[in-house]
């Protein structure tokens, strides 16, 4: 029998925009198909809600912190083997066709079909993107475009993908093979043609708990991210939008566009596994936020996941992870599973959905980025979420507990509910946040002034603390946090500096904020390192030097000396060369 396997995926598909989730109001006829043919996840997961290092656990089988991927625009390493180049090296033919986002260069790739995968059908975006005239690649970025009378599925990326499937199943039909179709779509700018341009004009979601989540007992973070939105009306957080309209149809059409494939499926490969999922979701409004970041909601975090090839019309209620599905397929065609992989085959579930192959996963968040999705920054997660709870760890922040049992709105944060210890009381008083519309700013100000002196009394013997005061007066901007609370911030301050020296020797993470601090400061940082190496003919140490970020608010370096670099979390560092020089010879 022939050992066949088609990889459906699509970008920023919500669980709750496909109709079989039980969402009548979303229009995707042919994934409810699959669904009725196959098996039905309700808790499957992200291993992060980013579009990069989500392919990356999809395709290696090892979660971002490992291979490496912890943001866009970060190549996988030489050293870390796709799905695909496993598979060929055991004389399975491979098909990829769609968005990769695993190269390192920008959203659209950079055109080169990687080790393991057929170059005939390689087809990601930017061999999309070759396709078309100058004229016609501003075309497919503009979701005004949708809207014309001439705009048809025969330009979209979507369907072009689903050309090239349909053509390898034909020549392949005979064969075993892995084929994988990555749509880009519903993602912006989330083009789709008549009548899906117009299927969802004046929808918005149901009345729902989590847009009057008012984020009190929720991450500061998350305070930030949701803007203007934190106090904001449901009705002006959940209302009709083009944007939204387009979004949904989109999702909509490129269900349709599935459908081509999943017929031809059935014309020439019955008997083959078939996986669909999306890479995320967005949160749409939900707990006032939009898009996606470090957190681990439903909306965002549990995606869609069906699989066809064992039992039919089943819905499964265990937890499952896209860190899984590396294994599966390699355990399908029946090639041991190498020990590195960090997930498990679910090919005995798939068979006998009684069978739990997971009773916890895990997702997360490790990004060090100026700014993506509106909202940037050092932001670390880490997740553990069974069918009850779910704990979600923010390394520079508060973190989260939610019983979806009782709450699965996720809108109760249980963190501090339970086995509170008095003794973490935030220092330096107990200034109940009842107090704070009512503390005069002068003394928000010495207050404030006295936590930042002890923190970097500890950490910098040679501190001119009158000058530092001199910078917190006079440079702190206190209008800045009006709407904070002033133990929220004494918290957020509080947490930064030792979890930031244990994120600076993860894998993955002190690299990317020197390349931050090159940016924000023009340092060529990296390149320093290496003139002084040549010069000295051997290796410099660079990770050893520790930068301790302390949120003052002030906008400076405010001391630096042999161990430490104390700045702000959106400080600039205007070092020159001779200092870096300096710093880094006592570091060899």
């Amino acid at each position: 029998m022939r050992k066949q396997v088609i990889f459906l995926m699509t970008d920023t598909t919500r669980k709750d925009m496909v109709g079989c989730y039980g969402y009548p109001k979303m229009k995707t006829p042919n994934l409810d198909r699959l669904a009725e043919e196959g098996i039905r996840y309700e808790n499957a997961y992200t291993c992060q809600p980013v579009c990069g290092p989500a392919r990356s656990a999809i395709f290696t089988g090892t979660f971002p912190h490992t291979n490496g991927m912890v943001t866009n625009s970060i190549a996988l390493g030489d050293n870390v083997k796709t799905i695909g180049q496993r598979l060929y090296d055991h004389g399975i033919q491979c098909g990829y066709i769609g968005k990769w986002h695993l190269d390192g260069s920008d959203y659209f790739g950079n055109g080169r079909c990687p080790e393991g995968w057929d170059p005939e059908y390689w087809y990601d975006m930017k061999t999309y993107l070759n396709e078309l005239t100058d004229e016609e690649k501003v075309k497919s970025r503009n979701p005004k475009e949708c809207y014309k009378d001439d705009f048809s599925e025969e330009f979209t990326y979507a369907h072009r993908c689903s050309n090239r499937a349909i053509k390898y199943l034909e020549k392949h039909q005979n064969n075993d093979f892995f084929l994988s179709v990555s749509y880009d779509e519903p993602h912006g700018p989330s083009l789709c043609p008549k009548p899906y341009n117009h299927m969802y004009d004046g929808f918005k979601f149901d009345s729902c708990p989590n847009f009057q989540d008012d984020l009190s007992k929720k991450p500061f973070m998350q305070r930030l991210w949701s803007g203007k939105n934190l106090h904001a009306t449901e009705d002006e957080i959940n209302r009709p939008t083009d944007g939204l309209s387009l979004f949904l149809g989109c999702n909509s059409y490129v269900d349709y566009e599935i459908g081509r494939v999943l017929d031809k499926i059935r014309e020439v490969a019955p008997d083959a596994l078939v996986i669909f999922t999306s890479d995320h979701g967005d949160m749409l409004g939900a707990h006032r936020l939009f898009s996606k970041n470090a957190a681990a909601y439903k909306e965002v975090a549990n995606i869609p996941l069906i699989i066809k090839g064992g039992a039919k019309g089943y819905v499964e209620e265990a937890m499952a992870s896209h860190i899984d599905i590396a294994p599966t397929i390699l355990d399908y065609f029946d090639i041991p599973i190498p020990k590195l992989m960090e997930g498990k085959s679910m090919l005995s579930q798939i068979e006998n959905p009684e069978k739990e192959i997971n009773d916890v996963i895990f997702t997360e968040f490790t990004r060090y980025e100026i700014d993506h999705d509106g909202f940037g920054g050092l932001q670390i997660m880490r997740a553990a979420i069974s069918k009850r709870y779910k704990l979600v760890i923010h390394l520079l922040d508060s973190d989260e507990f939610y019983d979806m049992e009782k709450d699965p709105y996720e809108i109760n944060n249980l963190i501090d509910d339970e086995n509170f210890d008095e003794s973490n009381t935030p220092w330096p008083t107990k200034l109940s946040n009842s107090d704070f519309e009512n503390l005069h700013i002068n003394k928000l100000k010495s207050q404030w002034k006295l936590w930042f002196n002890d923190v970097i009394e500890e950490r910098c013997n040679n501190i001119n603390l009158d000058k530092m005061c001199v910078f917190v007066n006079e440079i702190y901007n206190i209008n800045d946090f009006l709407e904070l609370e002033y133990t929220e911030l004494r918290e957020c301050c509080k947490k930064s500096y030792p979890h930031f020296i244990d994120w600076w020797d993860m894998q993955a993470g002190g690299k990317s904020a020197i390349s931050f601090y090159e940016i924000m400061g023009g340092s060529k940082f990296c390149d320093y390192i290496e003139e002084l190496e040549c010069k000295l003919n051997k290796k410099a140490k660079p990770f050893n030097l520790y930068i301790d970020i302390v949120y003052t608010g002030v906008p400076n370096v405010l001391d630096i000396n042999d161990k430490y670099i104390v700045v702000t979390p959106n400080g600039y560092l205007n070092l020159t060369k001779d200092w870096w020089m300096k710093k880094l010879i006592k570091l060899i």
